[in-house]
């Protein structure tokens, strides 16, 4: 499967913005999927992860309650919605699947095989 990130951009703080990783090559269905991203300097970090149908989801601690990680898998798409963005949000964003046939999600980079190129985010303060 060939991950494509979008959505990404320059925005204020208190801002929002939604990303989109649009699949292609295999059905999305067949993947659990998860956000990643790398700060100036920083390491690649968990931001979210969904299961396979949407039924689970989970989340890093800095991004509870103000991001939302979602699917389409009509549309073959996984979102990340971002609100209340701060300028510690401040990365490239990562969407990564992982082909599974659980209902489970995935929080360390090493448990995903296919990676998108990776959209930034820049929150000015």
């Amino acid at each position: 499967v060939q991950l494509q990130a979008s959505g990404g951009g320059l925005v204020q703080a208190g801002a929002s913005l939604r990303l989109s990783c649009a699949a292609s090559g295999r059905a999305l269905r067949s993947y659990v999927m998860g956000w990643f991203r790398r700060a100036p300097g920083g390491e690649r970090e968990f931001v979210a992860s969904i299961s396979l149908t949407g039924g689970r989801s989970d989340y890093a601690d800095p991004v509870k309650g103000r991001f939302t990680i979602s699917r389409d898998n009509s549309k073959n798409t996984a979102y990340l919605q971002m609100n209340d963005l701060k300028p510690e949000d401040t990365a490239v964003y990562y969407c990564a699947g992982r082909l599974s046939v659980t209902g489970t999600t995935y929080s360390s980079s090493s448990d995903y095989t296919y990676w998108g190129q990776g959209t930034l985010v820049t929150v000015s303060s």
